[in-house]
């Protein structure tokens, strides 16, 4: 491509590297829409140092007063809209109210593409509309009906969407391959199995929702259990470990898994999510256990890269396997980082996001 950079608004709720939803979909790819003749620009409305009281209890005139600020620069960014040719928006504008800085961002981009990540708009059709005007449940729906090109991340979402918009592409969360090199040790000889989970604060009742499987699970066979995402969970009948998340050693604490879980409950909400989770267990070769719901069966092909159940009897079954089988964990793993780097990679997912950039600028390669 010749001539001057195309020029890129992402307009996003979080700082850089620090939300899934962001940080493993497109912030992977800023280098090689750089590469390849964009200009990035980036505007969060949550920046480094909000974010770090954001989900804490208290701070309410810090936040209130962050948030007024957010709001302040959000405005002050419609004056320079018409200045890019992409406006790329995540989830929402702003975060509370009415659908009106969507609206007015959308009628002021040249070409606006809109990224959704879960059911976020969920709760639009279910709770008073006092709530709805407050919590902004709208805003969704108001970016999928105007924007020029939709990117979703699992089928579901993407049928809901169409519902509004016809140019839609699922695209699902991806790992860098680069980063998440596979494991080639599944022995534990001298020490405890290790089974493992990753998540956030917000999340970890997942993880809670097995834990009677796992102390059963511990009545046959003994085990730790290895948990990301919280610093402060105890349960006196299981061995644990828990490490609040941090990205410089996410990929390391990963790999220290033997066994990685992914269980979810049986609600509409989980079939808004990729499966990110059981993604991360697998580009690094853990064999992983899931949940038979939703984007899970999109991921692992069970009994070859993975497995998947229903029932406790059927996560007992599964984990003891595991333990008790190294070639089994071998193979499955392996397969696992396969799939992974084939189907659910950066490598694998670059062009796709490229291409629906180049069709929004007008550009032919």
């Amino acid at each position: 491509m010749t001539g001057e950079k195309k020029r890129i608004l992402i307009v996003c709720p979080y700082p850089a590297g620090v939300a899934p939803s962001q940080r493993l979909k497109f912030e992977q790819y800023y280098k090689y829409f750089e590469e390849n003749g964009y200009e990035i620009i980036v505007k969060p409305f949550i920046d480094n140092s909000f974010w770090q009281i954001v989900h804490k209890k208290g701070n309410f005139f810090k936040k209130t007063g962050k948030s007024l600020q957010g709001y302040c620069k959000r405005m002050l960014l419609l004056l320079s809209l018409r200045k890019f040719d992409l406006v790329y928006i995540h989830l929402w504008v702003t975060p509370f109210g009415p659908p009106i800085f969507e609206w007015l961002y959308s009628k002021l981009a040249k070409k606006m593409i809109y990224d959704i990540d879960d059911l976020v708009y969920l709760k639009f059709d279910k709770t008073p509309w006092v709530i709805r005007q407050l919590k902004g449940y709208r805003k969704p729906i108001m970016l999928m009906k105007n924007a020029d090109h939709v990117i979703t991340c699992t089928p579901h979402l993407d049928k809901f969407v169409k519902q509004y918009n016809n140019n839609t592409t699922d695209i699902s969360s991806t790992i860098n391959t680069d980063v998440y090199q596979p494991k080639t040790d599944y022995s534990f000889k001298e020490r405890k199995p290790v089974i493992g989970w990753s998540g956030s604060h917000s999340t970890v009742w997942h993880m809670q929702t097995i834990f009677p499987v796992l102390k059963k699970l511990k009545q046959q066979i003994d085990f730790k259990l290895l948990i990301m995402g919280t610093d402060a969970l105890v349960d006196t009948d299981l061995d644990i470990e828990c490490l609040a998340w941090k990205e410089e050693y996410e990929v390391t604490v990963i790999n220290r898994f033997d066994i990685g879980i992914y269980p979810l409950p049986d609600k509409e909400f989980v079939l808004g999510k990729s499966s990110l989770k059981a993604l991360q267990y697998m580009a690094v070769g853990i064999p992983t256990v899931a949940t038979a719901i939703g984007t899970n069966f999109r991921v692992i092909e069970n009994g070859v890269n993975g497995i998947l159940v229903n029932t406790g009897e059927e996560w007992i079954e599964a984990l003891k396997k595991l333990i008790e089988n190294e070639d089994y964990r071998k193979r499955l793993g392996e397969n696992a980082a396969e799939r992974v780097k084939n189907l659910f990679s950066v490598n694998a997912s670059k062009d796709i996001y490229l291409h629906i950039l180049d069709n929004a600028a007008g550009i032919k390669r």
